[in-house]
């Protein structure tokens, strides 16, 4: 890490334990984690080949969730509904956002975003953001394919992201709570756009290009073929491919533990200090995925390998164990506002007389307590 990048965040954790020494309490922050196109290729969910030893870590702290599921597998409308907590039908998120596609959310949705920034927290999004129009999806620091910049960059360079995530908390007012959604572009599929640089971009970086990210390349006879997958060499070598880019995204999530998660053997100073100021009784964590990885039956399919998502829920005192519940990524919007201490409004969308609701349940009562939650619909 760049010297300059210690300075920064040391002044940034200094003024965090001033403010908390100042008014008895810590402010709370949500970091989202958001994978594109990935499955459970991880040893969190049982694979012994690819290697995600931060995601490990991870999930070491959060309450795991073996039975996670989008409400759609279809990238756009996925990410929409995660930031609406609302499925498709209600949100207007039909299909895909960019190119000729142009889905966009209806006008007068209220998303998680709009909403926590009009109670004072400010918002960030790192990556891919691939949703629309900007009036429903409003963010206060943004560098995502929207604002002109490069995919591969903005969601693939690890180096980079890290550098973007230093400069949000290094400008984010002392006291002021925040919520930094960052979107991977790992481990999607770029083969169609990008073949010089294999069929999930493995080789993006692979020459130094990306200097915090060390490529951990993957045998094909080795990798474990899903059992929606055929099992032939040239699924094998897909699959060794996709691990190598898979291990990246795990890579990269370690830049944003130094900012989260309690102290862990070998992570280094920073996170030592991070502790020390308290950040780590204050931010809530999730990881996820928009669908299932891009295989026969998975992406873009209504069959479990389409749908089914991990999902790491790190709540700061609870972890290390797993929860069995079925629970959707719709659940995420109730549990963000849960933690923030802000009710869902009332209002109407296209002059109907209901009012909209969330359909989801927050998790912190699953998470902290255990408490099982009832089946969608009952009360």
């Amino acid at each position: 890490m760049a010297m300059w990048h210690k300075i920064v965040m040391f002044l940034y954790l200094l003024s965090i334990r001033m403010t908390v020494m100042a008014t008895g309490q810590a402010k709370k922050n949500i970091l989202f984690l958001i994978a594109d196109d990935a499955g459970f290729e991880t040893p969190v969910y049982g694979n012994t080949v690819c290697q995600t030893p931060n995601l490990d870590r991870l999930a070491a702290q959060s309450v795991v969730f073996d039975n996670a599921f989008t409400s759609v597998s279809s990238c756009s409308p996925s990410r929409a509904a995660l930031l609406t907590g609302l499925p498709s039908h209600q949100n207007g998120m039909y299909g895909l956002h960019h190119s000729v596609h142009h889905f966009n959310s209806f006008d007068g949705v209220v998303s998680l975003p709009a909403l926590v920034q009009q109670h004072g927290v400010r918002t960030g999004i790192i990556g891919k953001k691939h949703v629309g129009p900007s009036s429903v999806y409003p963010f206060d620091f943004s560098y995502t394919e929207e604002d002109g910049h490069s995919i591969l960059q903005v969601g693939r360079n690890i180096t980079h992201i890290k550098e973007l995530v230093g400069r949000f908390l290094a400008t984010t007012p002392r006291s002021q709570p925040w919520f930094l959604y960052v979107g991977f572009h790992d481990p999607h599929r770029c083969g169609h756009t990008h073949p010089e640089l294999g069929q999930f971009c493995e080789r993006f970086g692979a020459d130094g290009g990306i200097p915090d990210w060390t490529p951990v390349w993957y045998s094909p006879d080795s990798v474990e073929v899903p059992y929606n997958v055929q099992d032939t060499p040239a699924a094998r070598a897909d699959i060794a491919a996709q691990y190598t880019t898979v291990s990246r995204l795990d890579q990269g999530t370690y830049y944003f533990l130094l900012f989260t998660v309690e102290q862990l053997p070998g992570v280094g100073l920073v996170l030592a200090e991070l502790e020390r100021f308290g950040l780590t009784d204050s931010t809530l964590v999730v990881y996820t995925s928009d669908n299932g990885a891009p295989f026969p039956g998975g992406r873009t399919n209504l069959y479990e390998a389409g749908v089914a998502e991990p999902l790491l829920l790190s709540v700061p005192g609870v972890g290390g164990r797993r929860q069995a519940s079925p629970v959707s990524l719709l659940d995420l919007v109730p549990t963000a506002l849960d933690w923030l201490g802000i009710s869902y409004p009332h209002y109407h969308l296209n002059n109907r007389t209901a009012a909209v609701t969330l359909t989801g349940r927050s998790l912190l009562s699953l998470a902290q307590k255990g408490t099982e939650l009832l089946c969608w619909g009952q009360k």
